[in-house]
């Protein structure tokens, strides 16, 4: 609210003094030709009021209020010296044009479009040149109109500022020359920017173009007088030419994220800067809800990254090694956020137009949950795809080594068998026995896939078949409401496969005597415990035994998996998963 209003005082400031030096100072009635220079004058002040009240944090925007403003005191000084108004007051404002010279010649362009340096050594010390040259050209303002209010009281110590005065002039215009060179250079360079520095060439090269008529038609050379059409049409060029591009940037190329439309069904300027926060993640939002797949939604959130901060391009890492970027990367990033505490991060280029800054960093912070949540899912789809697929090898590989070996050699026997018309009833007798053992085998596989006591009998009566076969003492408690209820396919078999999983480390890992298995639907929720007695282990160190898969599969449904466990302490599993009524 400060620097608004701050940007607001310095503006309307710049424009009075600039409305009434320049009334004073015209020829009375005043033209309408005079207008017309004073509206073109309010270019500088304008502009970066706009600038300034929009992006406060940006120095471009008060370094056009302070060159609107040189130029309106300037004018100010030059319409009092029509009055009788003090020497030293007139001889001070009038002074400002100094100041409004060299920053419209060199500081306007050469730090365009962000208020900052170009990279490089020698242009910090091309700025500390150009100010001491302003500072004593500005000093030689002063003189000047000494010696017109009062000539015969200047010394030869007036001359020699004077003198030196007009050497500072001279250095302005070489560092402004030098400044339109590293204008041209910057636009050959550019990418994405190449229109702005395009615009800000012609700009300077019409000032360069304006100050040379104007100093033409002041001394004489052109026949006109200073107030004259040459020198007004040059001073049109000084003051207009710039503001003049950096609009028609604003208009065209978004200059700094600023942007000029249309609202609403009446026609009228809108000036907005970037997407808000609340804007982003609600269109962030939409697009993750419309992609299908988890590498696509990765793809929407570098988009969306890409588009809300105006970079070149935008990535989204996953921690095994997955990347999607939008845009095409050209380098290192320029700002990196690690996300959902570190299982994946988001990186960013460098702007189209200007450096990273706070708001850019506060908006991709802000993106964090979202994208914590997507790389998420994208990392647990990718973990449950690998585990389908080490299953599918683990049943082939089983069917391979196991069951279709002993199909070949059923095969072979009965051939044999028919070669010999069967007259061997001890072959006979081997053949049936294969038979019957490959026969249960596939049972047992099958049951390894879906066990079929859990398709008939349902959650309790599967878990109870598994656990009476342990060659341990293994208790099943749950609710008699329990035994006689059925739930979705996919939450019996998340369940079971938990039960027999926990029940199985317990055996080979644990070195249990007694497993106890509890089964309970409460709350919305059904939930299995399996606690043991065994040695127990360090869930920091040795992790979850085998259930990581099943902790997937679990959140995939919603619910989820812990292990309590330590050292001679024993083990216990929770799981859960919400389920209707």
């Amino acid at each position: 609210m400060r620097s608004r209003l701050l940007a607001g005082s310095l503006a309307l400031t710049a424009a009075a003094a600039t409305t009434t030096g320049s009334v004073l100072a015209g020829e009375q009635p005043f033209a309408a030709g005079g207008w017309v220079f004073i509206i073109v004058s309010w270019g500088f002040s304008g502009l970066g009021w706009l600038l300034a009240d929009r992006r406060p944090e940006l120095r471009y925007g008060w370094l056009l209020l302070i060159t609107g403003l040189s130029f309106g005191l300037g004018a100010l000084g030059a319409g009092l010296r029509t009055t009788d108004a003090p020497a030293l007051l007139t001889s001070l404002l009038a002074a400002m044009y100094g100041p409004f010279y060299g920053l419209t010649l060199i500081f306007v362009p050469l730090l365009f479009p962000d208020g900052r340096l170009p990279p490089g050594r020698r242009w910090p010390v091309v700025a500390w040149i150009s100010g001491v040259a302003i500072a004593i050209h500005s000093t030689g303002f002063v003189i000047d109109i000494s010696q017109y209010r009062n000539p015969a009281g200047v010394s030869a110590a007036l001359l020699v500022v004077s003198a030196l005065s007009g050497l500072g002039q001279i250095v302005t215009w070489i560092m402004g020359f030098i400044v339109l060179a590293g204008l041209v250079s910057r636009w050959r360079r550019a990418k994405g920017e190449r229109g702005q520095y395009a615009l800000m060439v012609a700009g300077h090269c019409a000032t360069l173009a304006g100050m040379v008529i104007a100093a033409l038609s002041v001394t004489g050379v052109l026949g006109t007088s200073m107030y004259g059409a040459a020198a007004m049409t040059g001073i049109l060029f000084v003051v207009g030419s710039l503001p003049g591009a950096i609009a028609v940037a604003i208009v065209r190329h978004r200059l700094l994220d600023i942007r000029v439309g249309i609202r609403g069904s009446r026609l009228h300027m809108v000036f907005d800067v970037r997407p808000t926060v609340d804007e982003v993640l609600s269109d962030l939002g939409t697009a993750l809800e419309e992609a299908a797949e988890p590498v696509e939604q990765l793809g929407r959130l570098a988009a969306a990254v890409r588009s809300g901060l105006e970079v070149t391009w935008a990535a989204v890492a996953l921690p095994d090694g997955t990347r999607v970027v939008a845009g095409r990367q050209d380098g290192p990033p320029a700002l990196e956020v690690l996300v959902g505490g570190g299982p994946g991060r988001i990186e960013c280029g460098p702007k189209i137009a200007g450096p990273l800054n706070r708001v850019d960093r506060r908006l991709l912070h802000s993106l964090a949950v979202p994208a914590g949540l997507a790389i998420q899912n994208a990392a647990l789809v990718s973990r449950l795809v690998n585990a389908q697929e080490a299953e599918r090898r683990r049943i082939e590989r089983n069917i391979h080594d196991g069951v279709q070996q002993q199909l070949v050699a059923l095969i072979a026997g009965l051939e044999l068998a028919r070669a010999t018309g069967g007259a061997d009833p001890g072959m006979l007798a081997d053949l049936r026995e294969q038979a019957r053992q490959t026969l249960a085998d596939l049972r047992e596989l099958a049951a390894g896939i879906h066990p079929s006591s859990l398709s008939q009998g349902g959650l309790v009566d599967a878990v109870e078949e598994r656990c009476s076969r342990l060659p341990v003492r293994t208790t099943v408690t749950t609710s008699p409401s329990l035994r006689t209820r059925r739930f979705a396919d996919r939450v019996e078999g998340a369940m079971y496969f938990t039960v027999s999983e926990s029940v199985a480390n317990a055996l080979k890992h644990a070195e249990a005597a007694h497993i106890d298995v509890h089964l309970v639907h409460h709350d919305g929720r059904l939930q299995a415990t399996v606690s043991d007695d065994g040695k127990g282990f360090d869930p920091a160190t040795t992790g979850r035994r085998g259930l990581a898969t099943l902790a997937d599969r679990l959140d995939a449904l919603g619910g989820g998996l812990t292990v309590h466990s330590g050292t001679g302490e024993g083990t216990r599993v929770n799981a859960w998963v919400p389920v209707d009524g």
